[in-house]
């Protein structure tokens, strides 16, 4: 078998069993990177890539379901979130929502809180696809209904009405296309955007 023609059913029996129970055992505390790197590190010498680890630990979760014990999604209620920005040293100025994205999650957001006196941001919510899916509908709204991705519109209705509870603006720069390089709400009120 090479590694272009595995599967991760054939990754998963040629790991030792001891490997395998490692996986599981990140698989059922919802520590998704080090269940990767656990199949990747030791499967890497037969020419096993990151794609096909991730591959494989989805099918470990899959296969365990609801007995992963789920990182629980950020709050994006109005009441919570207004909570954590009331919690937050330095006067909110506006709240904004900002791409990111790794390997295991692909892109997500981040809410965030800017202050000044003194400055900083704030990180108030992370909303994976995920997250944002479930937010819309228990709002009642369709997830593949709208013009954006679910996270990015779940971001755009907790940060607006949480920016219109605190009286500031909102900035989410491109929540149509992922982009984490683009200007952040600090930039662009300053008109000069840095690298």
């Amino acid at each position: 078998m090479t590694a272009d023609s595995a599967r991760p059913g054939d990754v998963w029996e040629q790991l030792p069993e001891r490997i395998r129970r490692q996986v599981d055992g990140y698989v059922l505390q919802d520590r998704l990177m080090f269940a990767v790197r656990a199949v990747w590190q030791a499967s890497r010498a037969r020419g096993v890539g990151l794609h096909l680890a991730q591959e494989l630990v989805s099918e470990r979760y899959a296969h365990f379901g609801d007995r992963v014990a789920r990182t629980p999604d950020s709050p994006l209620d109005l009441e919570s979130l207004a909570a954590r920005a009331s919690g937050i040293e330095g006067r909110v100025v506006a709240v904004e929502a900002v791409w990111d994205g790794d390997t295991v999650h692909d892109w997500f957001v981040g809410l965030w809180a800017v202050t000044e006196d003194p400055p900083g941001d704030h990180e108030l919510a992370t909303v994976y696809w995920r997250t944002g899916a479930r937010a819309l509908e228990a709002e009642g709204i369709d997830p593949d209904s709208g013009p954006l991705r679910p996270h990015a519109a779940a971001a755009t209705r907790a940060g607006t009405a949480l920016a219109a509870h605190l009286g500031v603006p909102f900035h989410f720069a491109s929540p149509q296309t992922p982009d984490d390089g683009l200007p952040r709400w600090r930039e662009t009120r300053a008109g000069t955007p840095t690298p």
